[in-house]
């Protein structure tokens, strides 16, 4: 079994923001059906607490962290760039600090999906919880897509 972990905040506020790119990508992967060897989790913690949830569901399932995938936002990368990554510093992400702070460990496996930096008058913490704009969309949604496609992959590995 392989668990993929979708990252966000709860509440509809934050619904459709740059932070909770991992929600919307774990939403379009409830639709796969041919996804039985993998269970998809949704923290229902703020993001700075993703951890929490994560590694009561790793230690539950004794899952290995080579079993593990975490999708989320990244600032580094482009909007709409997909990458997927193992081993890796958190490079500044609460939820994914977390995580490696909960597990004691970093060695998982991670899809990043790209939202890019903000201009320099916007704070960080400020411009990930805005909602994407109607220019991003389609970009957005093509990321998704991709981000699903590669999670599949990844889990029927």
């Amino acid at each position: 079994m392989k668990i993929i972990v979708g990252l966000g905040n709860p509440g509809s506020q934050y619904a459709k923001t740059r932070h909770n790119v991992g929600y919307l990508v774990l939403e379009e992967l409830k639709k796969v059906s041919f996804l039985s060897n993998a269970l998809l989790l949704k923290p229902e913690t703020f993001m700075n607490e993703s951890g929490k949830d994560v590694l009561k569901a790793v230690s539950f399932y004794k899952i290995s962290l080579d079993d593990l995938l975490v999708i989320h936002d990244d600032m580094d990368l482009p909007l709409g760039k997909v990458k997927l990554q193992k081993n890796r510093s958190s490079a500044g992400h609460n939820g994914v600090q977390s995580i490696i702070n909960s597990l004691d460990n970093k060695t998982f496996f991670r899809l990043r999906v790209g939202v890019s930096r903000p201009e320099k008058s916007v704070a960080a913490e400020n411009y990930v919880l805005q909602n994407f704009s109607d220019e991003e969309r389609p970009v957005l949604d093509k990321a998704i897509k991709e981000a699903v496609e590669r999670a599949v992959t990844w889990a029927n590995e």
